[in-house]
């Protein structure tokens, strides 16, 4: 039997919300504008969501300085892929379906910058070149042709506080990222020496 509290369809959906109007029905364009242009080059920090085939899907936050996204026109970007812990889970969902959703955010800034798109990876020598940080080239560019952008209002920021220093959290109140691996794994770890190796892997191999 149908549970009658799932919404599964846009006509159920639009009876609980109805339909978007004025700024937010007409906020959507198909490039990137100086507004949109400048977000990116103040924004250390977006996250990109992606889809195999399947509908499996996957999020991945990329962070870096200022500007490290680059913005080659008005209707690509290229993030620059730096060296992690090779799941390469975005990639592989993108050469199987190239449709990305990223959002922007820049401290202190409660509004965020929307972006929708088709990817591909690329090992263009020039543009990892144009992107390489203390001599050192990112692996691979995830380069998106922009289809949409749009900015988006502050409303998740206010409520969560997000960017109050007030409400940080200590990051004692978790065990460390190699205790919860390791406990997740049901490994059996020295948690402290794997902890250092961690910080001296932080230290060293962030480029």
């Amino acid at each position: 039997m149908a549970d009658k509290h799932i919404l599964n369809d846009e006509a159920a959906l639009r009876a609980v919300y109805g339909h978007p109007s004025g700024r937010a029905a007409e906020k959507a364009i198909p490039a990137l504008d100086p507004h949109c242009k400048r977000f990116i080059e103040l924004s250390p920090f977006l996250v990109m969501g992606s889809a195999a085939t399947d509908g499996a899907a996957d999020v991945s936050p990329k962070g870096d300085l200022p500007g490290f996204v680059q913005v080659i026109d008005d209707n690509t970007l290229a993030i620059p892929d730096r060296p992690g812990n090779r799941r390469i889970d975005s990639m592989t969902n993108i050469v199987a379906n190239p449709h990305v959703a990223l959002i922007f955010m820049i401290p202190g800034i409660t509004e965020t910058l929307r972006v929708n798109g088709r990817a591909h990876v690329s090992v263009a020598p020039e543009l990892l070149q144009s992107m390489a940080v203390n001599g050192k080239a990112p692996v691979t560019a995830i380069v998106v042709q922009v289809d949409e952008t749009f900015l988006h209002c502050s409303k998740a920021f206010i409520r969560s506080k997000l960017w109050d220093p007030a409400v940080q959290q200590d990051r004692k109140v978790m065990p460390s990222l190699s205790k919860m691996i390791a406990d997740q794994t049901n490994k059996t770890i020295d948690v402290e020496a794997a902890d250092k190796l961690l910080e001296q892997n932080y230290r060293e191999t962030l480029y």
